[in-house]
């Protein structure tokens, strides 16, 4: 591949920002966006189903949440304000994705409370009560089961994972390769050619 893409680590494009407008949980966002990250101009398609559909955590919940591919913070600032004891982990590669997803963290008040990450930065003795993520479907099917195999194992004896997959981009290949993977997984919900999958041990 040339060119940038939004898993380069270092987006060499330059950074024309831009505002991004949605509602989650009954609220309104807005928050900062550039392009050389993912969906830069619009929440995502897929990002928006999982979360309308998927169960999101509870006020009282602590975390600590991770979301995976956290791109300039649209996931990870909806955890952090309705859950405004967690911690939040918001991990990706790419470098101006996560200077982006920490200012977003201060917009919406929770910046004490996330924790924005190179995926090498996150401790290894840190477990997570919830994973979320619209996984990096693009990398490729090789890498993104080496991203899974790699976070999936995290969660909490009692944890949930909720993951939102295109169904034309192999949403239904990929809950047979978690069952064989031994995961449990139900298909929670499908909206607009996405599955929304639930993933538990």
């Amino acid at each position: 591949m040339t060119g940038d893409h939004y898993f380069t680590a270092e987006p060499t494009t330059a950074a024309q920002p831009r505002e991004v407008q949605f509602s989650a949980a009954g609220r309104d966002f807005t928050l900062a966006s550039a392009s050389g990250v993912f969906s830069a101009n619009r929440l995502d398609p897929g990002t928006a189903v999982l979360l309308r559909k998927a169960e999101l955590p509870a006020g009282e919940v602590t975390g600590p949440l991770l979301d995976i591919g956290c791109g300039f913070g649209p996931i990870t600032c909806v955890l952090a304000t309705i859950a405004p004891s967690a911690t939040v982990w918001a991990v990706d590669v790419n470098g101006r994705a996560r200077e982006l997803a920490a200012a977003n963290a201060e917009r919406v008040g929770a910046a004490e409370r996330v924790r924005v990450v190179a995926p090498d930065d996150v401790p290894a003795d840190v477990t997570f009560a919830q994973i979320w993520s619209n996984p990096p479907i693009h990398i490729g099917k090789a890498e993104l089961h080496d991203l899974l195999r790699r976070w999936l194992p995290r969660l909490a004896p009692d944890g949930v994972a909720w993951l939102v997959v295109a169904r034309h981009l192999g949403g239904d290949s990929l809950h047979r390769w978690l069952v064989d993977e031994g995961w449990q997984v139900e298909r929670h919900a499908s909206q607009k050619g996405y599955r929304v999958l639930r993933v538990t041990r």
